[in-house]
């Protein structure tokens, strides 16, 4: 097997956490419980993932990367908007 796809695994595991949370805070509206702090550092964490992920080239590491920050991104501007 080759070890690309452990990292598409993880990538698509991971990356697939964030769905629920993003689904209830879109139809909600709802950040109260959510951490403006935690979420823009989290933020900006996973742009330099997605940006050490485009440097090494690496597959896995870019997809899960622009899906998560896709997804991060959406919470915290839903939080910094109703928060």
């Amino acid at each position: 097997m080759n070890d690309e796809w452990f990292g598409y695994v993880a990538a698509l595991l991971t990356t697939a956490s964030f769905v629920p949370q993003a689904i209830m805070t879109i139809r909600t509206r709802n950040t109260s419980g959510i951490s403006l702090a935690m979420y823009v550092i989290f933020t900006i964490g996973v742009a330099l993932w997605l940006v050490y992920g485009i440097a090494l080239g690496s597959g896995p590491m870019m997809v899960a990367n622009i899906v998560t920050l896709a997804l991060a991104g959406t919470i915290l501007a839903l939080k910094i908007r109703y928060g």
